[in-house]
């Protein structure tokens, strides 16, 4: 961590937007000292660093809340795309298709204003790696969402009715070992049932050997999050990703919340009807209005865009159907001890393609039918949809609809007159960005120390030179601060500092740990001891990484 300083930096001239203290483009001086905001000092007082940012606009650090940046699915993608990997290494300027290194991955966020980035599927069994992993990007903060719902010993607990309170106690243990801060499930089940050969698995089917269904289990993982207090709501990767006809499956999962938080993410691959003569059309307008109706779940897009990427996804039964869609033909589809896997499949997004143009669809319709911007989230679930250095380009799309409509006449003719885009007019405002990419995730998190500019909050600050072309404006910032050090000026990055990770320690029964050490001596490779990770290996004297731990909250 780079050392404060306890001088008074003041950013002069400011045009602010604060979604969570309602400042929409008002201009305003921005004060901080030890890395922190302050209050405007009295009259005289002494100014140690003014920087004038008159006409620029001010914001918070972004928060990313869901890209693949560090773990084993992470590393296999590097290991399986080293023609991509030079591909890059000749073409410098280009953004690179696959997985960024650790370093390039802070280094790039930061460009772009970003201070804070979630790793969304850390297996507990892999957690440490990931975590060494995350300490060697520079600059962001980083966390990870631990991955129950396909891990045996869960199963077990909900095939043997042991009772939520067994499942409270370990989903709190997890949480407490792994040093992650919220908790993920994907296709509940999935993983499990493919290993009895399963290659589909619907929201009310049960899984074999254990005779729970997906609902059960994420029910049981839903209930243990919110009567924990987790302030990060149940993180879901839905049933039947990509599959044609899928947002039945995602309209009764919002329905099996009950009125309960969660969150949904890449939500744009789970919103495919199987209607029309094709088989496959946006059923965007459905997903956005069951989001409208019902403020209890919130969901991130995954939108795409075109060209080369690699998908990485826990999901192995989906990955395992896609395989022959690999573009290169290679994939790479690996099992983790008794807790699920992963899959690894490179793919290009193809503007003449008729699929392609209509997922870039779905995500954007899903972006702009959705009525309050507090409950949509800004991702490619980098880089499955896209890498997030694509992430300028997104906001263009978004804030510009003479652009928007003018790239949608240039994609595959069938699938662009099917697509709603064209008759929507809005643009998202620089307000509603800030919403988007800031405060709403700060909040959605629990983060209350980011994501906004007032009194208290870090000094993450991103600044921008106006630019009419929004891809430009956001692709470069003027000026990065991380905790008050000046970290990019004019899109070059000037320092890496370390960053911290960010993290829950809820309490839990401590029998419960008993029992998982019987469990790991039966079953598992590595000693339960190991998977549990000290404090130490996150931060010490000799690794400067630093741990931030956030309190968890009361679920009225």
């Amino acid at each position: 961590m780079s050392q404060l300083t306890s001088d008074l930096t003041r950013l002069r001239g400011g045009i602010v937007y604060d979604p969570q203290h309602h400042i929409n483009g008002e201009v305003r001086d921005i004060y901080f000292r030890d890395g922190r905001i302050v209050a405007a000092p009295p009259a005289n007082t002494k100014i140690d660093n003014e920087i004038d940012v008159s006409g620029k606009v001010v914001m918070a650090g972004a928060i990313d809340i869901h890209s693949h940046i560090a773990g084993g699915n992470v590393n296999t993608a590097r290991l399986i795309t080293p023609d991509l990997r030079r591909e890059h290494m000749l073409q410098s300027l280009k953004p690179r298709p696959g997985k960024w290194s650790a370093r390039d991955t802070g280094r790039r966020y930061a460009q772009m204003g970003y201070t804070t980035v979630v790793e969304p599927a850390i297996l507990p069994s892999n957690a440490l790696q990931a975590h060494l992993e995350m300490a060697d990007i520079p600059i962001i903060d980083t966390a990870g969402l631990a991955v129950l719902g396909s891990d045996d010993f869960l199963l077990r607990l909900l095939r043997n009715k042991r009772g939520q309170q067994a499942v409270e106690d370990y989903v709190a243990w997890t949480l407490q070992a792994t040093r992650c801060l919220g908790l993920k499930v994907i296709n509940a089940g999935g993983a499990l049932a493919f290993k009895f050969n399963a290659r589909t698995l619907e929201l009310d089917e049960e899984v074999p050997f254990y005779g729970v269904s997906s609902r059960t289990i994420l029910n049981a993982l839903q209930h243990a999050v919110c009567k924990l207090g987790v302030p990060h709501p149940l993180h879901v990767h839905c049933n039947n990703l990509g599959v044609p006809g899928n947002v039945a499956t995602t309209l009764a999962t919002i329905a099996a919340a009950e009125g309960l938080p969660m969150h949904l993410t890449h939500i744009q691959f789970h919103s495919y009807s199987d209607a029309g003569k094709q088989g496959f059309c946006s059923a965007a307008a459905q997903i956005a209005e069951a989001l409208n109706a019902n403020p209890n779940i919130t969901a991130d897009v995954g939108q795409v865009l075109f060209g080369q990427t690699i998908t990485i996804s826990g999901d192995v039964m989906r990955q395992f159907n896609a395989r022959s869609v690999a573009n290169p033909a290679k994939w790479v589809i690996a099992d983790t001890e008794c807790e699920g896997g992963g899959g690894i499949l490179p793919y290009h997004y193809q503007a003449a393609s008729f699929v392609n143009t209509l997922q870039w669809a779905i995500g954007l319709e899903l972006f702009l039918l959705v009525n309050n911007p507090w409950q949509i989230f800004f991702t490619t679930d980098s880089p499955n949809g896209a890498p997030f250095t694509r992430y300028p380009e997104l906001i263009r799309l978004l804030m510009d609809r003479d652009y928007r409509n003018a790239t949608l006449a240039t994609l595959n003719v069938d699938a662009a007159a099917m697509s709603l885009l064209k008759d929507i007019d809005r643009e998202y405002s620089l307000y509603e960005l800030a919403i988007t990419t800031r405060a709403s995730p700060a909040r959605l998190l629990g983060l209350p120390d980011r994501g906004h500019l007032g009194v208290g909050a870090l000094a993450d600050i991103a600044v921008y030179e106006p630019d009419t072309n929004y891809a430009t404006m956001f692709a470069r910032a003027a000026h990065v601060f991380k905790n008050g050090k000046r970290v990019v000026q004019n899109g070059e990055v000037l320092a890496e500092p370390q960053g911290r990770i960010l993290t829950l320690a809820p309490s839990h029964n401590l029998a419960i740990e008993g029992e998982l050490q019987g469990y790991f001596d039966s079953y598992f490779t590595l000693h339960l001891e190991h998977l549990k990770i000290q404090p130490a290996a996150l931060g010490s004297d000799a690794c400067p990484r630093m741990e931030t731990e956030f309190e968890m909250k009361e679920y009225a």
